[in-house]
């Protein structure tokens, strides 16, 4: 064998090493991907239930207070003592249907968890972006890294390796910073 040869073997276990290392990035860029896309889908879910929700009790109470109204435009009756209390009763109802803390289950409380859980899902969506972003970074840095076995063009690991590094990046901003880079 000629010292050449030698050479170019060292070289393609430099690759395979670089193209492992890029598909084990790969793997976590796209599991914590589906994670953060799982859970998006989550919280999406969620708050529209609880904005579904708020707009049941802001719609029973709409109801509730027309008749309310419509019981206060009525002439005064022999059982006014009944349609006071009930009337009371209604105005009860209207209040813990507007805020209900030892439940949660107010308008005002629904409001705050759903407004919670977009903001959880728009934080999911921005991770998912940043992943996906990577992921295809690693993708492409091991087509590269794998052309260059074929090849034998240096060019084409190196081009592999960066796009492997802006791979890192990218999983990186996505973990730990995702509103640092807005991308979409």
């Amino acid at each position: 064998m000629s010292g050449g040869h030698g050479a170019i073997e060292g070289s393609n276990k430099r690759v395979a090493l670089l193209i492992s290392v890029l598909a084990l990035f790969l793997a976590f860029s796209e599991t914590l991907g589906k994670a953060a896309q799982t859970e998006a889908i989550g919280a999406n879910i969620e708050a529209a239930n609880q904005w579904a929700f708020f707009q049941a009790r802001t719609i029973r109470s709409t109801v509730l207070k027309t008749a309310d109204e419509m019981v206060a435009l009525a002439p005064p009756g022999p059982n006014q003592e009944a349609v006071q209390a009930k009337r009371a009763e209604w105005a009860k109802t209207m209040a813990r249907w507007d805020s209900e803390p030892a439940t949660g289950e107010g308008r005002k409380e629904l409001a705050e968890k759903a407004k919670a859980n977009q903001e959880k899902r728009d934080l999911s969506l921005h991770r998912y972006h940043h992943y996906e972003l990577a992921s295809a970074a690693f993708q492409i840095g091991i087509v590269l890294a794998s052309a260059q076995v074929i090849t034998g063009i240096v060019a084409l690991a190196v081009a592999g390796g960066l796009l492997g590094a802006a791979g890192a990046v990218m999983l990186g901003f996505g973990f730990l910073a995702p509103h640092a880079l807005h991308l979409f």
